[in-house]
């Protein structure tokens, strides 16, 4: 009914509206308002700042437009300059932005040809002395394609998250393991870590409180999210089942992680740059005593560790490209971080599903042992009991025939005390598997106990 009022409804109104014989559709309405472009303040550009001039080409600018866009910058306002225009963006809120650049700061201008006056950028001062925004220059089309590839990137990253979420909690609500629950739980938190490393958080508006404090938000998301993927790694390469003991060890650095993840918005911005190396060390040091533990539990036949050396993979070429200085990493560091998440939750997904599989396969076992007679492979006395109700029920239900046979195997005391035990064990095993050939397929044969079977034969005719 919802779906109906909210969406539906307002289509048809639209319909009735249209002129009659109109081949097309007219929504919206003339406006005033400008184009929302907002001016730097002195408020905005304090604080430590890094700035620096795109120079023109040796010849001067050609007096086409260029487009200069800045991203990968994770918390502050950017400031673009060239001539007398001027603009400052926020990348946790889209509406102080160009609307022509979504994943960055972009601004086009058109130099007067011949002109030498460069581009001015100014940013906020990273905290990690390797985690520099970068600034891509060249005509508006290009430029502006490549910044929707990013958006796109970003989004189905998250998009997936959240289907994996979705997929988690079904799961739950199906079988009450509450580590489903607890997937859910993790990718929600890395779904909000996403957001704001790649400023969907302020698209198309905010929808997180981040304003000014983006690189609060950054941190403390961080530790939350290491103190989900580390774990989580530890485990999928084999840590629990190589060392049990590593439990305890595992609990203090999942709380300890938690417990910064909380006093980060209280710490002054000189903190906040101890933090980030202190986070630095811990991911490198968790996933190298990750990729060991990975190692040797493959080495000792843990074929199970194959899922947690997978979801590792990414982040390993992603620390030897840092320790490399890749440009490739300094200019798509957000959408490979993205992406390296995105795998994990795949892989922890998959193991998830592998562990169900494993729990449905011994819960059938465990159902086909307590139904299923030992000797003859029939169904036992308890499961025959059961299709014998079933089979009532339908009769009294579709008032259909059905026969129901009980026999016995005549003197069989008597071929036990002849011939023993084992050869009255052959004898049942031959007199089952007759009463199975002489039968039908929809047919069922009980073993009752002893020598007594049961015989269920619906829709016979008397």
């Amino acid at each position: 009914v919802v779906l109906l009022m909210g969406v539906l409804l307002p289509g048809l109104v639209h319909a009735r509206l249209a002129e009659a014989g109109r081949d097309f559709l007219l929504v919206g309405a003339p406006t005033d308002e400008p184009t929302p472009h907002r001016g730097c303040t002195p408020a905005m550009l304090a604080g430590p700042r890094e700035q620096v001039e795109v120079p023109a080409p040796p010849g001067g600018w050609s007096g086409q437009p260029q487009a200069l866009d800045v991203f990968n910058v994770f918390a502050g306002e950017v400031r673009v300059q060239h001539g007398d225009r001027e603009i400052c963006g926020n990348m946790h809120d889209a509406r102080t932005r160009d609307s022509r650049f979504r994943a960055g700061i972009g601004l086009v201008a058109v130099p007067p040809a011949g002109s030498h006056e460069p581009f001015l950028v100014s940013w906020q001062t990273p905290l990690k002395t390797r985690w520099v925004p970068t600034l891509r220059l060249g005509a508006p089309s290009p430029v502006q394609q490549n910044d929707t590839a990013r958006l796109l990137m970003r989004a189905a990253c998250i998009a997936v998250a959240i289907a994996l979420a979705l997929s988690a909690l079904m799961a739950f609500l199906t079988t009450r393991d509450r580590s489903f629950l607890v997937y859910v739980a993790g990718t929600t938190v890395l779904v909000l870590w996403q957001a704001i490393l790649g400023g969907l958080s302020g698209y198309p508006e905010p929808w997180l409180p981040v304003g000014e404090r983006g690189a609060w938000w950054l941190l403390s998301l961080t530790a939350a999210t290491q103190a989900l993927v580390l774990p989580a790694l530890w485990r999928l390469n084999g840590g629990d089942r190589v060392w049990p003991r590593s439990r305890p060890l595992q609990a203090t650095v999942l709380w300890g992680l938690v417990a910064l993840a909380v006093l980060v918005p209280w710490l002054r911005w000189e903190q906040l740059a101890w933090v980030a190396q202190g986070l630095q060390v811990t991911y490198l040091l968790g996933c190298g005593l990750a990729l060991l533990m990975g190692v040797w539990a493959r080495w000792r036949g843990d074929r199970w560790s194959q899922a947690g050396l997978a979801a590792l993979a990414p982040m390993l070429v992603l620390i030897i490209a840092d320790a490399c200085r890749a440009e490739w990493l300094v200019e798509y560091r957000v959408e490979a971080l993205q992406l390296a998440v995105t795998w994990l939750l795949m892989m922890a997904a998959y193991a998830m599903n592998q562990r169900l599989g494993r729990l449905r396969q011994q819960r059938d076992e465990l159902r086909q042992l307590a139904e299923t007679d030992g000797l003859t492979g029939l169904p036992n006395r308890r499961a025959g009991l059961q299709q014998l109700a079933r089979h009532l029920a339908q009769v009294d239900r579709e008032r259909g025939p059905l026969v129901i046979g009980f026999l016995d195997i005549d003197l069989f005391k008597d071929i036990n005390d002849r011939h023993g035990h084992a050869v009255g064990d052959q004898v049942l095993v031959a007199v089952a598997r007759a009463l199975r050939t002489a039968v039908r397929s929809q047919d069922e044969v009980v073993r009752m106990g002893g020598e007594e079977f049961l015989l269920l034969m619906p829709g016979m005719p008397r």
